[in-house]
């Protein structure tokens, strides 16, 4: 079961009911609440009720801004200067011991060196590919990125000077890369993998990924890997979605995500957690790099 590479592009208008807004706050400074601000019917009755019903003055003055910066942003995806893209494959691909092989591509895993609470095992996502459905002897890999609709459209001057503005827009373009992952995952659940075509799923149920598989995004707990990057790169071929990398693995442009899918009916999310000097060692071995290059790369993950 194998499919392209292909490259989807989305207006911002077909992105924004899969824009989870937790993180656009959260990258203002925001407290958690203000996520609520995107939900808030838009009439001044109800904007103020909702002001109102926030316990102290603090927060009230953030509910404020959650729904002013709300409105700004909601702007500048109206105004149709942005587009987003996202390109994916579908690849045979097969499992041995830690590492999943794609091609003559190895793409080495880490595995937990404590289980979750609850479980008696160490998750790694080799786990979730193999076995006698096709379905799950394939994995998935995607890049998306969000920005302006031509790199010669012309910054607006205003917005070159003004740090808000800037702001404005980097935040929208990272939370609409963001939506065009999910919306991208979506569709190929339901129709290139298609091993869910029923499903039906409202946006909060897909931000709390209550879906069947799994998106792990490089540089997210299960993936924190940064340098696989360019291992991705190598299968789908980033720059035909506008995508460079840096000598450091950095996706341009910054408002960019990368990484795999899994069909596997058991793949959760999960966080590898502190690794020990043995399993840095094996997984150095399994690159083919030093533990000093990977040290770069996985200071999240080493104790």
């Amino acid at each position: 079961m194998t499919c392209g590479p292909l490259t989807l592009t989305f207006t911002s208008a077909q992105l924004e009911d899969y824009i989870d807004w937790t993180y656009f706050f959260y990258a203002w400074g925001l407290p958690a609440f203000a996520a609520e601000a995107a939900k808030i019917h838009n009439c001044p009755a109800c904007r103020q009720a909702w002001i109102d019903a926030q316990a102290r003055p603090s927060d009230r003055e953030a509910a404020r801004q959650a729904l002013q910066l709300c409105d700004d942003a909601r702007r500048r995806l109206h105004s149709g200067d942005f587009e987003a893209r996202a390109r994916f494959a579908l690849l045979p691909a097969a499992a041995e011991g830690d590492d999943i092989f794609v091609g003559d591509v190895r793409l080495p895993m880490l595995r937990q060196q404590k289980p979750q609470k609850g479980e008696d095992y160490c998750r790694c996502l080799a786990d979730y590919i193999g076995g006698s459905d096709a379905r799950y002897r394939t994995i998935g890999v995607f890049v998306a990125t969000a920005g302006r609709k031509s790199a010669a459209t012309p910054a607006n001057p205003a917005e070159t000077a003004d740090d808000y503005a800037r702001m404005l827009a980097d935040t929208t373009a990272d939370r609409l890369a963001e939506a065009a992952a999910e919306r991208m995952h979506e569709e190929v659940r339901r129709k290139y993998w298609g091993y869910a075509p029923d499903e039906h799923l409202s946006p909060d149920d897909l931000f709390a990924g209550r879906y069947t598989g799994l998106r792990p995004a490089v540089g997210y707990p299960s993936l924190p890997d940064q340098s696989l990057v360019f291992a991705l790169d190598r299968l789908i071929g980033f720059a035909e979605a506008g995508v460079s990398l840096t000598e450091s693995g950095m996706m341009r442009p910054h408002a960019s995500v990368c990484g795999l899918m899994l069909a596997h009916p058991a793949a959760r999310h999960f966080a590898v957690g502190p690794i020990g000097a043995d399993q840095l060692t094996d997984y150095a071995r399994r690159r083919g790099a030093s533990e000093e290059y990977l040290r770069r790369f996985l200071k999240t993950a080493i104790h």
